[in-house]
């Protein structure tokens, strides 16, 4: 999952025309640089427009925004196939936008 920080969203929206455009290449690049391992990927609408369902005690609550309050927020996802973490972490490690990537296993 590609985890979307503030300062990285400020820094983004800060960013010149040509500057973004080429962190979007950069973007790209990668997808196409790891095509053969990518078996499925989204990139996810912002935070702002995210809908909650929290069930609990009773109805469940809807409520607008992310599911979680705090700073970082996924902002998109891939799937990869790959043999082990190792080569996980190795995809994981060149990925050139959102400060932050967790690694999940599927199931």
């Amino acid at each position: 999952m590609f985890v979307e920080t503030e300062e990285f969203a400020e820094r983004l929206h800060a960013m010149g025309d040509l500057e973004r455009e080429a962190a979007y290449a950069a973007v790209s690049q990668w997808f196409a640089d790891h095509a053969d391992s990518i078996t499925h990927h989204v990139h996810l609408a912002p935070v702002h427009t995210a809908t909650t369902v929290r069930m609990g005690e009773g109805e469940p609550v809807v409520t607008d925004g992310p599911y979680a309050e705090g700073k970082e927020v996924v902002s998109g996802f891939a799937e990869v196939e790959v043999a082990d973490l190792d080569e996980a972490l190795k995809i994981a490690r060149s990925w050139p936008a959102c400060p932050v990537v967790e690694i999940r296993p599927i199931s």
